[in-house]
């Protein structure tokens, strides 16, 4: 059926999403553009698989109620713009504070290896404690993280 259209099996396998998960997606209206065919059946096209991807990756950095708000400012066509990559913004702003968190957890996780492995290897414990490790006990990828790309929502850009 790809010329015309996918039905929800063919979205899901392409997705990787279940039937289910589609299903919740458009009874949540967060699923914009959905047709039906003469029998009644959901008619979904290519754009839907991309839309899945951001409502997955919406959600998991917002909530439900914010994904309906984009949803329906995707609905008010060109006129909501503005008002769409604002939301985005706020997105991309908390997902960078969580990026920001897990590095530091990682830091904090990689020192504590760090301490176990010299624990290990001289038989005693560590004169620091492991939240005080230091840098030039972390694995070289501890020290320096690798840089992440500027967000478009970073002040510095």
């Amino acid at each position: 059926m790809s010329d015309t259209g996918l039905r929800i099996g063919e979205l899901a396998a392409r997705s990787n999403r279940s039937v289910h998960a589609i299903r919740w997606y458009e009874s949540q209206g967060l699923m914009p553009g959905v047709a039906r065919d003469a029998g009644g059946r959901r008619v979904y096209h290519v754009i839907h698989l991309g839309w899945l991807d951001l409502m997955h990756r919406l959600r998991r950095t917002g909530s439900i109620a914010e994904m309906r708000e984009y949803t329906a400012l995707v609905r008010e066509g060109r006129s909501s713009l503005g008002q769409r990559k604002e939301l985005l913004q706020a997105y991309c702003v908390r997902a960078q504070a969580t990026i920001t968190q897990w590095l530091q957890a990682l830091e904090l996780i990689d020192g504590k290896i760090a301490f176990y492995d010299e624990w290990l290897a001289t038989g005693q414990p560590p004169a620091l404690l492991p939240h005080q490790s230091r840098p030039e006990a972390l694995p070289t990828a501890a020290r320096a993280p690798k840089k992440l790309r500027k967000p478009r929502c970073s002040p510095e850009r």
